[in-house]
């Protein structure tokens, strides 16, 4: 895929561009004793700084929540010897375009970031920002288990009370890229939600996310806002190379492998793409996708050339018959779905639809399913040119069925795609 390889190539020029591009920028310098000219601590580096500085933090466990609201790279020197260690305290990093308006070109990398009591890494209204290389670590610590409630979040954060905000999360934020981080251990992974502002043209990338116990492994959600009437929503971002396993496995129906939700009318979650993932052992179906009301928006979205395997049923409303890689549930009509060039096994049902529109489900290969499209609502599935499990078709004994009515599966593919 040539425009893939296009965006791999941008990143590391947008990566070296926020390091290194401004030649007049100074290199400030942190210390646990603050010696030799360096400052104690994050937070004091990052006052002295100005905009386009490059601040290197040098081994150590700092105990701060970093609060970032200007134009810095923060580097740390990454092998997990650079600590930020935020017990007690809400963030280990905040990037704040919230109280710091127009804030762009952030950059954290080279942290153990850990035992904050919300996200381990927040970042509100902020242009060309980024979190890479970073371990994001047994945050969400003030989560309330007995209740699944977030005492002290603040008031921005409408809909983070069952999570704490997960370990990393942006909210309103637009262009910037999560790359190549470690996030395990936290209520869940990482969020993108929109109480704040439209979370646009993100891109989520080579992450390993896993065993964040009580929500998804990366979730698009669409929230109430904090301000104004109606939801800002979440649009063209991009999912891509990210391992989500084992997530939401400590509660029945607490986290899918990737997430695309919203639950009040008006709630946005449209024109984003997941593609080239690892999505396995989760505790809902790889993705998914839920509208639990009507004038919900989930439309064009995009599941293209995943690896999705040994994943849970869905619950609730969106429940599905059984174990499911993909299930596309709303009362909304969620249009212009195409799922396409996935490899789904070890589940019940392949693609779960549960929604009064029609989906696009071709190129996939459904390897070991009872089910390799599986119809239980009221739309229609455009389901020609997929691979069954044998060449004989859905009709044929051996191959995963097409279930339900409105399933259009001829032509069918006579070997894997």
């Amino acid at each position: 895929m040539k425009h893939l390889d296009r965006l791999t190539v941008g990143v590391g020029i947008w990566l070296a561009a926020g390091l290194y591009g401004n030649a007049q920028a100074a290199t400030l310098c942190v210390n646990p004793g603050g010696t030799g000219g360096c400052y104690a601590t994050i937070n004091a580096a990052v006052a002295a700084a100005n905009t386009g500085d490059i601040i290197r933090v040098q081994p150590g466990t700092y105990k701060e929540d970093v609060v970032i609201g200007k134009p810095v790279a923060l580097v740390g020197a990454g092998n997990a010897s650079t600590v930020i260690d935020a017990a007690g305290l809400a963030n280990g990093v905040y990037i704040d375009g919230l109280d710091n308006p127009g804030l762009y070109n952030v950059r954290v990398s080279g942290f153990t970031i850990k035992n904050a009591k919300f996200e381990g890494i927040l970042m509100t209204n902020v242009s060309d920002a980024g979190s890479f290389n970073n371990k994001v670590m047994n945050n969400n610590l003030a989560l309330d288990l007995t209740a699944f409630n977030c005492p002290g979040l603040p008031a921005f954060e409408t809909s983070e009370s069952e999570d704490c905000g997960e370990g990393i999360h942006l909210i309103g934020a637009d262009h910037s890229v999560i790359l190549n981080n470690t996030v395990q251990g936290n209520a869940g992974g990482i969020l993108l939600s929109d109480e704040t502002g439209v979370t646009h043209d993100n891109l989520i990338s080579g992450n390993t996310v896993s065993n964040n116990n009580y929500d998804c492994g990366i979730t698009m959600a669409s929230h109430p806002p904090a301000f104004g009437a109606a939801p800002y929503g979440i649009t063209h971002n991009t999912i891509y190379n990210n391992v989500s396993t084992h997530n939401g496995t400590k509660v029945p129906g607490a986290g899918a492998g990737i997430g695309i939700f919203t639950f009040l009318p008006g709630g946005t979650v449209s024109g984003n793409v997941v593609i080239g993932n690892q999505i396995t052992n989760n505790g809902l179906p790889g993705v998914a996708f839920h509208a639990h009301g009507t004038g919900e928006d989930l439309n064009d979205n995009m599941i293209v050339a995943n690896q999705i395997s040994g994943n849970g049923a869905d619950t609730e409303d969106a429940a599905t018959p059984g174990t499911t890689g993909v299930n596309v549930f709303g009362l909304s009509a969620i249009t212009g779905t195409i799922v396409v060039q996935n490899t789904i096994d070890g589940e019940a049902d392949d693609v779960v639809l549960n929604t009064p529109a029609e989906a696009q489900v071709n190129f996939n290969d459904f390897l070991d399913a009872q089910y390799g499209v599986d119809n239980i609502g009221t739309g229609t599935a455009n389901a020609s040119q997929n691979w069954w499990g044998c060449s004989g078709g859905p009709s044929a004994a051996g191959c995963a069925l097409a279930g339900g009515p409105g399933v259009q599966f001829i032509p069918w593919l006579t070997s894997p795609f």
